[in-house]
């Protein structure tokens, strides 16, 4: 089951005290004929799971970098259907676990039990959805936990403690610590009440803590992580693969993680 592998490979990488990378790539840009190939890619990088964004037309979440991904991944005629049926194709071979990244809209017009009884036929072990609030995540959540499939919180800085404790309690897979306030991009730095926050989350936490948003160089990730079990890269990695600069993708990742 999707749930249990996700929290299982990120507990077994964390022991060997390793923090935790997970990438983040657009489904569909740079081609649907692509997604397969950069998710083997990610793995043999050195990934400890992948995080597969779902291109939609209102990103609220996202910053420029990801949102011009977006935009070119729909242009190349990407939906969330055509992106599972990608995915499905190596199930049996893949055995790093893949995360959807989508927005609540394009699963509410899926259909809710369609979209999480197709998510377990493609091997897809988490699900992150950014815009619904967890008093109204009812009918979805029970969805995915019928399909054994992680349902991943994001826990935001500005989220009173009573709120995050609920949240740390629901995560499953990992908890999503949003490392800054705002949308996704590259930062400069992160400010120390950050770090108070992550060391709070891990506390909580019951299941792996990841550092999201604003990262964006192997010093950053590595100084995150040590604060928390590990990081998400996002804008970086897109912007990379969209110069087409693999090597540097494989630094990235190498270098946080050894």
């Amino acid at each position: 089951m999707g749930k249990h592998k996700l929290e299982n490979t990120l507990n077994q990488i964390k022991a060997t005290g390793k923090p935790l990378f997970i990438p983040y790539m657009m489904a569909g840009d740079g081609g649907i004929d692509q997604i397969n190939e950069r998710i083997n890619f990610l793995a043999e990088c050195g990934a400890s799971a992948i995080e597969l964004g779902i291109p939609f037309s209102d990103p609220v979440a996202d910053g420029p970098v990801i949102q011009d991904a977006g935009l070119r991944a729909l242009q190349n005629g990407t939906t969330l259907k055509l992106v599972l049926d990608e995915v499905r194709k190596q199930k049996e071979s893949r055995s790093i676990p893949i995360i959807l990244m989508t927005y609540i809209n394009p699963i509410w017009n899926y259909g809710y039990e369609q979209f999480a009884k197709d998510c377990d036929a493609a091997g897809v072990d988490g699900i992150i959805i950014p815009d619904i609030p967890m008093e109204e995540e009812e009918d979805i959540a029970a969805q995915l936990s019928a399909n054994g499939i992680a349902f991943i919180r994001l826990a935001a800085m500005t989220s009173p403690d009573e709120r995050l404790k609920k949240i740390a309690g629901m995560s499953e897979g990992f908890l999503y610590a949003v490392s800054v306030s705002g949308t996704t991009g590259e930062r400069a730095q992160h400010e120390e009440n950050t770090l108070n926050y992550l060391e709070k989350l891990t506390k909580l936490s019951s299941v792996p803590v990841l550092a999201g948003f604003g990262i964006s160089n192997p010093d950053q990730a590595k100084y995150l992580a040590a604060y928390c079990d590990g990081v998400i890269v996002g804008s970086k990695i897109v912007h990379l693969f969209a110069e087409e600069k693999q090597t540097e993708i494989r630094e990235l990742i190498g270098e946080t993680i050894k």
